[in-house]
């Protein structure tokens, strides 16, 4: 009985089949990008999720020489992993809120103390303290002509109210008339005379009666102020610009609460059935897609390996901060080391705003203990730790996880800082390393990382 023979794979004549494979992997690549653009609003869920699974990853294969049952595993590394964060957000938040409710109590006082401090500071130098002081005034007239509250702007006269008979006075004081009060021949009959005070001023019958804020407060020069209030003035409008939008700071809040719960979620399920996952993926290479998926998948495994490579950078790196900072706030003689010191290695990893998050607890401790000196030696000191971590840990250790230059790295998280904001200073890194390191070589050219 004769075989049936399998079909011959079609092939195309060149270079026809050139301008096909690469057709088909600009057809990939795009529908790729594609569907990441449309996902855009979830790109925190999608990379909550990974790191989260990636740190349980880990934990799993650590003990799979000590426990043998890989569901037992990913139950009891997910336990650990969610009772740390439990008990870190128990531990840090009543000291936050406690920190915070003695600033609002004391708040007017130490902006006050600010200010003189501050004011103090630049009267030192003549030429900045003036034209400091030349452009808060620009800036208060921009302020009241935005508003309407420049003196005598948009003032419209009121019309007079309808006259009404007053009996005549009393036998023993003269009656005065109008004429007889008129001014002498020559004079300007606009200038007002000095009323009696033992008679009421007659009015005209064309004039309503006196203003209170004219007759009790005239109008005065505007006065250059004595002092400069910019700590006043920049907490005033943070807290305007709050106010009035509550709505939009309400939904931000919540998203990221909702992003923070669900990568939880899903990255214990994805740890939980990673074996069936990696089973039913790989099947898709033997469907009518299987084109993509032997495009894209060993590109997406090794992005993933270069980003989990990142995360361990980062990790040193928050490591190094922390101890840094710790050693600072005990030579400052800080309360509250440790949480102050959770505090900064949880905030590391959040880039740019972390920075913000994890000096605002220690700058309120500061001002409390010892006033404006203080607050502005704490300032001095996360300035110095963070310049360190920004021109000399990131590179080095960057460079020594990734086999990147350091030069190279800190021109990367520059330029993708500048471009990209925050996305920019976290996949950074990654994506040039995978497209230096893997993209743009041959398969048998390309490192192996594990």
């Amino acid at each position: 009985m004769v075989e049936p023979r399998e079909p011959a794979e079609k092939t195309l004549p060149p270079p026809w089949d050139r301008i096909f494979s690469l057709g088909t992997r600009l057809f990939v690549w795009g529908l790729l990008i594609a569907v990441l653009w449309i996902l855009q609003p979830f790109l925190l869920l999608v990379f909550l999720t990974f790191v989260f699974a990636y740190v349980q990853a880990h934990g799993v294969d650590g003990l799979a020489h000590r426990i043998k049952n890989r569901p037992l595993r990913v139950t009891i590394v997910g336990l650990v992993f969610l009772g740390t964060l439990l008990a870190t957000g128990f531990t840090l938040l009543p000291n936050v809120k406690e920190q915070a409710d003695q600033f609002l109590e004391n708040k007017d006082r130490y902006i006050a103390d600010a200010d003189r401090e501050l004011n103090k500071f630049l009267k030192q130098y003549p030429t900045v303290y003036e034209a400091l002081i030349k452009r808060s005034e620009a800036l208060s007239e921009e302020d009241e002509l935005a508003t309407g509250g420049l003196p005598g702007a948009g003032h419209v006269p009121h019309a007079s109210p309808p006259r009404t008979l007053t009996p005549p006075p009393p036998p023993t004081s003269p009656i005065h008339t109008p004429t007889e009060q008129a001014p002498a021949t020559g004079a300007d009959p606009t200038t007002p005379l000095q009323p009696n005070p033992l008679q009421p001023t007659p009015q005209s019958p064309t004039e309503g009666p006196p203003r209170i804020d004219e007759a009790v407060t005239p109008p005065q020069a505007p006065q250059k102020p004595a002092e400069l209030h910019a700590i006043r003035d920049l907490v005033r409008k943070v807290t305007t610009s709050i106010a009035d939008k509550p709505v939009e700071i309400g939904q931000s809040v919540l998203g990221y609460a909702s992003s923070f719960l669900l990568s939880l979620l899903f990255s214990f399920l994805i740890v939980l059935d990673l074996p069936k996952i990696s089973r039913g993926i790989g099947g898709l290479a033997h469907t009518r897609v299987g084109f993509i998926y032997d495009e894209v998948a060993d590109n997406i495994a090794g992005f993933g390996r270069v980003l989990g490579r990142a995360l361990e950078a980062q990790l040193f790196i928050a490591v190094c901060n922390t101890i840094l900072t710790a050693i600072g706030i005990w030579a400052m003689g800080l309360p509250n080391l440790l949480v102050l010191s959770a505090i900064v290695f949880f905030c590391s990893f959040i880039p740019v705003a972390g920075t913000f998050i994890s000096s605002t607890p220690i700058c309120l401790l500061a001002l409390q203990d010892g006033g404006v000196t203080y607050l502005l030696l704490a300032i001095g000191l996360i300035c110095v730790i963070h310049a360190v971590e920004t021109y000399v840990l990131n590179p080095q250790i960057y460079g020594h996880h990734m086999h990147m230059n350091p030069v190279l790295v800190l021109i990367v998280l520059t330029i993708g800082g500048k471009l990209f904001g925050v996305w920019g200073l976290v996949l950074g890194i990654p994506i040039v390393n995978y497209v230096f390191r893997h993209a743009i070589r041959r398969p048998e050219d390309r490192p192996v990382e594990t």
